[in-house]
């Protein structure tokens, strides 16, 4: 199933994407069992409408983007990095969100904007000290995400808050898959076309349910929270007019333009 959040006639609404067309309904997605198997639930549907006649957006509105460093061992090698021991990890605030074909502001304080492709996780219930076995009970879907960072602004010492917080820089989307294995999907980027970053989910350190148990030790993961699992080596610097796409295997194609 893919999940969308969109804009219809001036109104903005969640949707399931059904061919060319698209049941919308108004409140965000929620996960429940039933028969002890777990289920989405969509609420009540209000109109179907045909996809072309939306306008996408950021596909939820998460209270907290919780995000991990270094989890792919190739990109810690590539700054020179210790892997890590524990999951390494840092919040982008609300206010970074950013939807698909929308664009990616470059602040006037930075020198130097780069990319980096990731796979989201997308929480559809509550989660507080979860075990690795019943963490993907709780996730609604996986999308695309660009966890955009002004690497002149973010020292060495670990604390990364304003490289990775600037309004426009946590790209997201275009939807929901909640019918996908995170273990092993390519992952790639294309800047203006050109491939520059390419690997596999299966390359990272800690892997998603690791990563839902650990965190949600220390907080509560809530309905439409993201957890955003870290990029690949190659990442890399874009100027204003380029054309970012991350790419994710049975996801999708998340676009933005740099301006």
């Amino acid at each position: 199933m893919r999940i969308v959040r969109c804009e219809y006639e001036g109104a903005l609404f969640y949707g399931r994407l059904n061919g060319d067309n698209i049941a919308l309904f108004r409140d965000f997605p929620r996960i429940g069992m039933s028969g002890g198997k777990k289920e989405i639930f969509l609420g009540t549907e209000e109109r179907s409408v045909p996809f072309s006649k939306v306008s996408l957006e950021a596909p939820c509105l998460p209270r907290k983007a919780v995000c991990v460093g270094l989890n792919y061992r190739d990109h810690a090698e590539e700054f020179g990095l210790a892997i890590p021991a524990a999951p390494i990890l840092f919040i982008k605030p609300s206010t970074s969100l950013l939807g698909p074909g929308k664009t990616v502001q470059y602040p006037a304080m930075s020198k130097r904007v780069d990319y980096e492709a990731e796979l989201v996780v997308v929480m559809g219930k509550a989660a507080k000290n979860v075990t690795t076995a019943d963490a993907l009970d709780y996730v609604l879907g996986y999308t695309c995400g660009n966890d955009v960072t002004a690497r002149d602004l973010q020292p060495q010492d670990g604390q990364w808050t304003v490289a990775k917080s600037f309004d426009t820089f946590m790209p997201l989307g275009p939807w929901i898959e909640t019918d996908v294995d995170p273990s092993s999907l390519q992952i790639k980027a294309l800047l203006n076309g050109e491939v520059r970053q390419s690997s596999s989910t299966a390359n990272l350190i800690f892997n998603v349910p690791r990563l839902i148990a650990y965190i949600s030790q220390v907080m509560t993961l809530e309905p439409g929270d993201v957890i955003m699992t870290g990029t690949s080596s190659g990442v890399g610097p874009m100027k204003k007019g380029d054309h970012i796409v991350v790419e994710i295997e049975s996801i999708g194609r998340l676009e933005n333009i740099i301006g």
